[in-house]
């Protein structure tokens, strides 16, 4: 299964989140703040619970829950935090949520995330796609900065469309396949601990506009890491040259 036959998948589950004994200004603020992804958000009442909170379900199941503040208090920050200890996440834990039209910021800004904690964490691997090298290439300040973990494997992966850019600790994958090309992903491992994996992965529909999804499944992260390491890995010879030099710049 391809990246984009991975977006598909979770595109075809429908899912709704019931906003539960919650003022009528919150339940618009609530359908304001996911104009852009494909959820439905309706309002229900609950006696003897005096909270208001949100319940997430798809297919008519439960999936999650949380309060209306901790949903609308989402940072929208498109800064990498790293070291810094008032970086505030803006991606929520309503995870395999289709969104449906993201911009560049907000992408970048749903990157930013999981860059921080790759970095934060310091081990593991991280893949990241940019598409093209010319987007890359504006990218590289951030990820010489990540790469500079020792314990963390940085991959980027790009099609061959701008110059191989300078860079110093990461990995860049020189690729022509059309889903490394029309995606964006970012997706970490967690250095095998499974609360720590995270990935967010979108298409390129219209241009400059991403649908897409992101998750902390662990066992979603495995796959879409295991897809790129399984179609764009490389083998090294006993010389030391990766079997496809024009396939692969590496570190």
């Amino acid at each position: 299964m391809s990246l984009i036959e991975l977006i598909s998948g979770v595109e075809a589950h429908e899912k709704v989140l019931t906003v539960v004994n919650a003022d009528p200004e919150a339940v618009d603020s609530l359908r304001e703040h996911f104009s852009d992804r494909n959820i439905s958000v309706k309002s229900g009442t609950l006696d003897g619970s005096p909270q208001s909170f949100v319940v997430l379900s798809r297919d008519g199941e439960f999936v999650t829950a949380a309060g209306v503040d901790e949903i609308l208090g989402l940072s929208s920050s498109t800064e990498p935090g790293f070291e810094t200890e008032t970086y505030r996440p803006i991606l929520d834990h309503l995870d395999e949520t289709m969104f449906t039209s993201y911009s560049i910021g907000k992408m970048v800004a749903a990157s930013r995330e999981i860059e921080d904690r790759a970095f934060r964490i310091g081990r593991g691997q991280l893949h990241s796609g940019f598409q093209t090298l010319s987007v890359l290439a504006g990218e590289v300040p951030t990820y010489n900065r990540i790469g500079s973990r020792d314990g963390l494997d940085v991959h980027a992966y790009a099609a061959p469309e701008g110059d191989v850019p300078d860079h110093d600790g990461f990995t860049i994958h020189v690729e022509r396949a059309p889903e490394i090309r029309n995606t964006w992903f970012v997706a970490y491992d967690g250095a095998g601990i499974d609360q720590n994996k995270c990935a967010l992965l979108a298409e390129e529909r219209e241009p400059r506009q991403f649908y897409g999804f992101w998750s902390y499944d662990p066992s979603t992260v495995d796959y879409i890491i295991s897809h790129l390491t399984t179609s764009y890995g490389f083998v090294e010879t006993d010389g030391g040259d990766s079997s496809d030099p024009s396939d692969l710049l590496k570190k």
